[in-house]
């Protein structure tokens, strides 16, 4: 375990370039959704299919994942992960048709797909117990970090070097951050896991764990739809519901994304405190998570009245389900960490592909039959209230033994 605090921190900022560089390829569709859209001719579903790409690439390779962090360590596979990503951004550069865009989208969430696993991973073995849930708050504050220049700044530099240079920026970002990887994290020592377990570990036992089970849906639709809502949809609604301008639309991207950041930060901070007092990662979401949903039945019931604030609540108040990570690892011994992390982020970004492609399938078909963007867009969020909701449910259900403690 990692005890000098110098060496901590260093860890933890490389590993935050490298995660700053996924999420700023995660959510770049949201600002690019305009310009992208006019120059390919992209539907609402397509633009969604789009924006998900990443999110398939990157839970298709979740499982295999965790048996590589858990044998080879993060330091190897996230500098190897990150070349393909490299390829991606190429790719999607030089992308000449929606085809093309889509092919790259996928190997660039590929690519990035352990920028947030393998550091959880190296934190599990290295970080104390007590600050996994910081160390995981504070990554998710990075991944905002991301989203914020993936907004006004991506908008700004839209018209003066183009969206292709733009990804041509990000490929010269991930070489960096190769070399960073490789120059100052660990290698991987498996004398700590074996001392502790001389099994490895299989699968099922993540996949037939109660706790893990209960938190399937949950992750699925309300963690992974989070996601596409503030990756994706919270700018076409701003555009084509609120009647923002592309610039106005960044702009309130940019809000959204920095106030969750300072959320994220404040909410890493306090965790640790909250914890002394009794206050259970489940009790926290038992009481947060249907205060999120009273935001977006607001959101859906107001239309075209609802811009950038209430887009902004929505998201803070559903950080609470940041908690389902770190509770999950916490769940399974650390010769697990790898394999019990990705098997749920495989879950959340899962479900935030089938969100994303789900709700521009919704809009298109409400359209279809005759109704209105506006109310396109209202009925897609209100189907997307309704699976949380049923998911919420049989969490606390499959919980029951949880619930008075």
């Amino acid at each position: 375990m990692i005890s000098k605090t110098n060496k901590s921190i260093l860890i933890f900022l490389v590993f935050a370039f490298a995660f700053f560089i996924s999420n700023l390829l995660r959510s770049i569709t949201a600002t690019l959704s305009p310009v992208l859209t006019s120059e390919f001719n992209l539907t609402a579903g397509n633009l969604g299919l789009l924006a998900g790409g990443y999110f398939l690439g990157f839970s298709c390779m979740q499982i295999p994942l965790g048996f590589l962090l858990d044998k080879h360590g993060p330091k190897k596979i996230v500098s190897s992960f990150l070349i393909i990503a490299i390829i991606g951004t190429t790719s999607f550069a030089l992308a000449q048709n929606f085809a093309g865009l889509l092919i790259s989208r996928v190997f660039i969430g590929i690519g990035v797909s352990a920028c947030m696993m393998g550091p959880l991973t190296g934190y599990r073995i290295w970080f104390a117990d007590k600050y996994q849930q910081r160390a995981n708050s504070w990554m998710l504050m990075v991944a905002n970090i991301g989203f914020v220049f993936s907004t006004l700044p991506v908008q700004v530099l839209l018209p003066i070097i183009g969206w292709r240079w733009i990804f041509i920026g990000t490929t010269f970002l991930i070489t960096i951050s190769i070399f960073l990887i490789l120059l100052f994290i660990p290698s991987w020592d498996h004398k700590i896991e074996k001392n502790e377990n001389k099994l490895e570990g299989k699968l099922s036992e993540i996949w037939s764990n109660n706790f893990f089970k209960s938190l399937i849906p949950l992750g699925f639709f309300n963690y992974g739809g989070v996601y596409a809502i503030q990756t994706l949809w919270a700018g076409p609604w701003m555009v084509r519901v609120a009647g923002y301008s592309p610039l106005e639309s960044a702009t309130g991207l940019f809000w959204i994304n920095f106030i969750t950041l300072i959320g994220f930060f404040i909410w890493g901070y306090f965790l640790p405190k909250i914890s002394k007092y009794g206050l259970s990662s489940f009790k926290l979401m038992k009481f947060g998570i249907p205060v999120s949903y009273l935001v977006l039945l607001s959101i859906v019931i107001l239309g075209s009245k609802v811009g950038v604030f209430l887009l902004t609540i929505y998201i803070l108040t559903s950080i609470v389900l940041s908690l389902s990570q770190p509770a999950v690892a916490l769940s399974f011994p650390k010769h697990l960490a790898g394999k019990s992390l990705t098997s749920f982020n495989l879950i959340i970004f899962l479900g935030t592909f089938v969100t994303q492609w789900g709700i521009g399938l919704i809009i298109d078909l409400s359209q279809s039959f005759g109704k209105s963007e506006i109310a396109s867009f209202q009925i897609s969020f209100f189907v997307y209230l309704l699976c949380c909701i049923i998911s919420y449910l049989y969490f606390i259900l499959k919980n029951k033994n949880l619930v008075n403690e």
